[in-house]
């Protein structure tokens, strides 16, 4: 028999479900819709049925655990906890709910923690101790890794590097408090950058006439490529909060490295060369030129489900 885990992402529109060997190959996979169970226990029993109809076409396969990384995880607790993009409000023993209906050790965190086990174990901070990933999607998302182990804090919610404070009278946030990270450097904050400086400026530009909902991050990213001047400067501006705040995050725990992941990760060149430029202009002299900036290696397609298992095989080889 073959041991692998099952990883699973909990999404608010779905959820992806998949089983990983030790070496990080995502063996098979499903996908069942979270918004369709208004309650959590009918989720996890469509879940139960797709992590054992994956089983089943498999019968080499042994599972040994489960990893889940949800929006608002709680590591310690095992548990959901008030996430204000699903049905399930409070707080929702999901670890165990899992746990008690295969007889597995099953364990929950964060999406972002569970991005940074990920990296570390089949991503670019194989071998790295000290990290720090920041996913930048829809929203800002982070990991910290401090001597080989996630930092989570006393009540297992440290980490949120996207809700730290750039401009305490900047924009509405969706935690309710103005002026986070998350507003400036998510997809929607170049948007929103974008659109202040076509508010500002004269200077011709492809989106003139667009409105808002009509754009996304990666045409930003398409019309900079091709020399639209104000996407450059809402690229420079998106790097220029991102790495002065990168430069505070280095000044806590002195990263080996800081990898960025998701869709605004993606324009490669356009935010990585100003972040980097702009961390090291702010970053305390003892720290310059030490920290690397780097895109993350896990596969896209499974980045999720991987970062969820390999929570999963930390737990088992403790």
């Amino acid at each position: 028999m073959n041991e692998v885990v099952a990883g699973l992402d909990i999404g608010g529109t779905n959820s992806a479900i998949g089983i990983v060997d030790r070496s990080g190959n995502c063996l098979s996979s499903s996908v069942i819709p979270t918004a369709a169970f208004a309650e959590v226990d009918q989720f996890v029993a469509a879940g139960e049925q797709a992590i054992r109809e994956l089983l089943h076409n498999n019968p080499e396969w042994k599972l040994a655990g489960i990893g889940i990384g949800a929006p608002n995880g709680n590591y310690y607790r095992g548990t959901i906890e008030f996430a204000p993009n699903l049905h399930w409000k409070g707080i929702i023993p999901l670890a165990d709910l899992f746990g008690k209906r295969f007889g597995v050790k099953s364990v929950l965190t964060n999406d972002a923690n569970a991005a940074a086990i990920g990296e570390m174990i089949f991503g670019g901070a194989k071998g790295m101790r000290d990290f720090i990933i920041i996913t930048l999607g829809t929203g800002v998302g982070s990991g910290i890794v401090v001597n080989g182990e996630l930092v989570y804090g006393h009540d297992g919610f440290a980490g949120e590097i996207g809700h730290t404070i750039y401009d305490p009278n900047g924009r509405d946030c969706g935690c309710g408090r103005k002026g986070c990270l998350e507003t400036y450097t998510s997809a929607g904050g170049i948007k929103r950058t974008l659109f202040e400086l076509m508010g500002q400026r004269n200077t011709k530009s492809s989106f003139r006439g667009k409105s808002f909902d009509e754009i996304t991050a990666a045409d930003i990213a398409t019309a900079a490529t091709a020399g639209d001047e104000l996407a450059l400067e809402a690229f420079d501006i998106t790097g220029k909060i991102l790495g002065l705040k990168l430069a505070d995050s280095v000044a806590h725990t002195s990263p080996e490295a800081i990898f960025l992941f998701g869709g605004l990760a993606k324009s490669g060149k356009l935010i990585f060369e100003p972040t980097q430029r702009y961390m090291e202009e702010n970053m305390l002299n003892i720290f310059k030129n030490k920290v690397k900036l780097l895109p993350s290696l896990l596969k896209e397609e499974n980045v999720a489900i991987l970062g969820a298992a390999a929570l999963a095989w930390k737990e088992l080889d403790k």
